[in-house]
């Protein structure tokens, strides 16, 4: 059986005393879904902590699902990971930092040849 979102949450803020955790449930959008058959969940953590200072996307993302491997995939079968440091979190939604402007989309070969 899934872990209600307050089992998970405090199973995150346990591992990560320190940050935030914002949990989603989203296991509504996947039913009749293989893994919801059984009864795992499906989650959506955002994590914001210090702990993810200079670590590489996979490292954050290996320090939350080891805190709930023992979970893994019988309670939860799939978890969606955002995990922040406080300044990517203060700098927008999805944690840029950069402020330069988005590069522009590339262009087709096809549109740049004379017909």
């Amino acid at each position: 059986m899934k872990p209600t979102p307050d089992e998970l949450r405090t199973r995150l803020a346990s591992r990560f005393p320190e940050g935030r955790v914002t949990l989603t449930d989203d296991s509504h959008l996947h039913a009749g879904h293989a893994g919801a058959a059984g009864g795992a969940g499906h989650f959506t953590a955002t994590i914001v902590a210090d702990a993810f200072a200079g670590l590489s996307r996979v490292a954050r993302h290996r320090l939350v699902y080891d805190a709930v491997a023992d979970w893994m995939p019988h309670r939860i079968h799939a978890l969606v990971v955002k995990a922040l440091t406080p300044a990517e979190s203060s700098a927008g939604p999805q944690g840029a930092t950069s402020t330069q402007p988005p590069a522009p989309p590339a262009r087709s070969p096809d549109l740049d040849t004379p017909h």
